[in-house]
C-alpha cells in the first residue's frame, strides 16, 4: 500500500496549483518595477545636466552670485556678431517681444536671462533689456561667468 504524502498529488490535492486561493494567483511583484524605475531614475539624473544646450559665447567674469529661483528661465543671448538668440533659435531684435510673448504667454513671472559676449556694444544690450520690457517681462538678469579662483593654501 503506497503513503500518501503531502504535495505528492495523492487523493484531495491538485497537482501543479496553489489550494490558497480558488480565484487563482491575486498578489503582484512589484520588486522589478521597482527595480526598473530606480535605473532610469539614476539615468534620467545624470543625463539631465548634460542636455542643456545653447548658443556659445564669450561671458564676461564677474564676482556675483547665483540667481535664485524654482521656474525655468528663458535664455536670450546676443552673441559677437550682434545676432539675437532666445533659447537656440535666431531671431530679429524688432520680433524679440513678440516671440516672448508667443513662447510665454501671461507669464509675466518667468525669469529671463540675458548672456552678452564681452566684445558687443553695452548699447545692444541695453536695447535688448528694453524690448524685453516692453513686451511686459520685468525680470531680467544679466548673466555672467565666474572667475577662475586660484586654489588657497
Amino acid at each position: 500500500m503506497g503513503a500518501n504524502l503531502p504535495g505528492t498529488g495523492g487523493i484531495g490535492h491538485r497537482r501543479g496549483r496553489s489550494t490558497r486561493s480558488a480565484g487563482g494567483f491575486n498578489e503582484i511583484n512589484i520588486t522589478p518595477f521597482v527595480d526598473v524605475m530606480l535605473v532610469l531614475l539614476i539615468i534620467f539624473m545624470v543625463a539631465a545636466p548634460m542636455m542643456t544646450t545653447g548658443v556659445t559665447v564669450n561671458l564676461p567674469k564677474t564676482k556675483s552670485s547665483a540667481v535664485p529661483g524654482n521656474d525655468e528661465p528663458v535664455s536670450i543671448t546676443i552673441k559677437r556678431d550682434g545676432t539675437i538668440y532666445i533659447q537656440t533659435t535666431q531671431t530679429k531684435l524688432d520680433n524679440l517681444g513678440t516671440k516672448l510673448q508667443a513662447i510665454l504667454g501671461e507669464k509675466k513671472e518667468t525669469r529671463i536671462f540675458v548672456r552678452g559676449d564681452t566684445s558687443i556694444d553695452y548699447g545692444q544690450v541695453m536695447r535688448v533689456i528694453g524690448e524685453v520690457n516692453a513686451a511686459g517681462y520685468s525680470k531680467v538678469a544679466l548673466l555672467t561667468d565666474m572667475p577662475q579662483q586660484a586654489p588657497r593654501r
